[in-house]
């Protein structure tokens, strides 16, 4: 009964993972059509364009723990369906390049609020033992959304001089069984008690996924937690350097491995390395298999090999295929070895940082702070996944693409010596337990 509840609950809300990995990748099928049919230059293409679902996620993961605290993880969760949902019909509708940009606008900040509510409901009702896995589930199924956009985009390319249309309308059927299934959840039982102080409501929920003994011991916990809890702390106290700082370089090294940039601009990065163009959404669709079937590895190994482990492994397969993508574009191989190298990447990135980056943030954080810990690692997050794939078009034609894959090797670099020195390993530990460990540790 526990198990098969919270798993329903957990399903539920990682559909808003789906959408938020449709939705970035979608616009990768219509991104060369856009260019032509606009033509505003390779400068307003990136930063207007294509990224400004990104600068909506930005915003939406500054501002999103604020409806999360003050409304609770369910009322948001219902909202960025709404957003979800219109971003879809008005994107697909819009008649020039700046209606476009604020109908993505309108999703992105979908996407950034999710980042904040769905692993935070899941994390909050999960038993550690399962933790990792189910938020791992929001993770899976961002991989499982970037796939069937994928997909979707290659089925869908010949069906006319405005195919894009399609591409990005087509979001708003996954939206509207989201928004209907978000309905059936509760609200999370520890929002319950830090902001609304409501432990009957709060019982009520963990009566139904726990057996009545454990009832009793989960809610003591809770309660004594936010009894010590201050509630006028902010993330940004000397106490909480610690998590603060391990948010802060996840959220940057996951961006700096050059995967937002990479998913945006797939078979763009294809054509570069000789694939013709309807050969280059294959091998996109390509990548989302591979990303699909190591994000479900992760997912399983998470929880058994714990979260530092399937970094290690991450950051070691990310220095080896994007140092092997680099000389592959320096030396200018032709065929398949980059599809190849790629694959490599995207096995590497979801074995790791993506099975692990949303789990790991919303563990670190107490109770009280959980939505502003989660909002700050996701708005740097966002900030860098705005600012890196809008570059990347100017940085192609300026440096080549051998050179800024070789910068994110080096980067990559630089996440095995954080993973070594300074994360730690959170499986199998409770969120109260993990609040007294962060509190007051060193950063460095």
């Amino acid at each position: 009964m526990e198990n098969s509840k919270i798993f329903v609950w957990s399903i539920i809300v990682s559909l808003a993972g789906f959408l938020f990995g449709f939705d970035t990748v979608v616009i990768s099928g219509a991104d060369l059509s856009l260019q032509q049919l606009w033509d505003k230059g390779e400068f307003y293409h990136g930063f207007v364009v294509m990224a400004s679902a990104l600068w909506g996620t930005v915003v939406g993961a500054i501002f999103g723990a604020y409806p999360t605290d003050i409304f609770g993880r369910r009322k948001t969760l219902i909202i960025i369906g709404v957003l979800f949902l219109l971003s879809a019909i008005g994107s697909a509708m819009a008649q020039g390049p700046e209606m476009f940009a604020i109908f993505r606008f309108i999703g992105g900040l979908g996407i950034g609020a999710s980042t904040i509510a769905a692993p935070a409901f899941i994390s909050e009702v999960a038993p550690e033992k399962n933790r990792g896995k189910l938020v791992a589930l929001y993770q899976f199924n961002i991989v499982f959304g970037i796939l069937m956009a994928m997909l979707s985009n290659y089925l869908l390319q010949n069906i006319g001089a405005d195919a894009w249309r399609w591409m990005l309308g087509v979001m708003a059927i996954p939206s509207v069984i989201y928004l209907i299934l978000v309905f059936f959840i509760p609200e999370s039982p520890r929002w319950l008690i830090a902001k609304k102080r409501d432990e009957k409501a709060a019982t009520a929920v963990l009566q139904t996924i726990y057996a009545k003994d454990d009832v009793s011991a989960e809610l003591r916990a809770i309660t004594e937690d936010n009894a010590t809890a201050n509630k006028t702390d902010s993330i940004f106290s000397e106490k909480y350097r610690y998590p603060l700082v391990l948010a802060f370089l996840v959220a940057l090294f996951n961006q700096f491995s050059g995967i937002n940039a990479f998913l945006y601009y797939a078979p763009r990065i294809f054509e570069i390395a000789g694939l013709e163009k309807s050969g280059a959404l294959l091998s996109s669709v390509g990548i989302g298999i591979v990303n699909l079937i190591f994000t479900l590895i992760g997912l399983s190994l998470i929880d058994k090999w714990g979260r530092k482990q399937l970094m290690y492994i991450g950051s070691i397969g990310y220095i080896l295929s994007l140092s092997l993508v680099a000389i592959a574009f320096y030396l200018k191989w032709q065929g398949v070895a980059v599809p190849l190298f790629l694959f490599l990447f995207i096995a590497s990135h979801a074995i790791g940082q993506g099975a692990v980056i949303w789990v790991f943030i919303s563990e670190i954080f107490p109770n009280h702070l959980r939505a502003n810990g989660q909002a700050f690692g996701s708005s740097v997050h966002w900030v860098l996944a705005a600012i890196i794939p809008s570059l990347v078009p100017y940085l192609f034609n300026a440096v080549g693409p051998g050179s800024v894959f070789a910068f994110f090797a080096f980067m990559m670099v630089l996440q095995l010596i954080f993973v070594w020195k300074m994360m730690p390993e959170t499986k199998g530990i409770s969120l109260e337990e993990l609040d007294k460990q962060m509190v007051n540790r060193k950063a460095w």
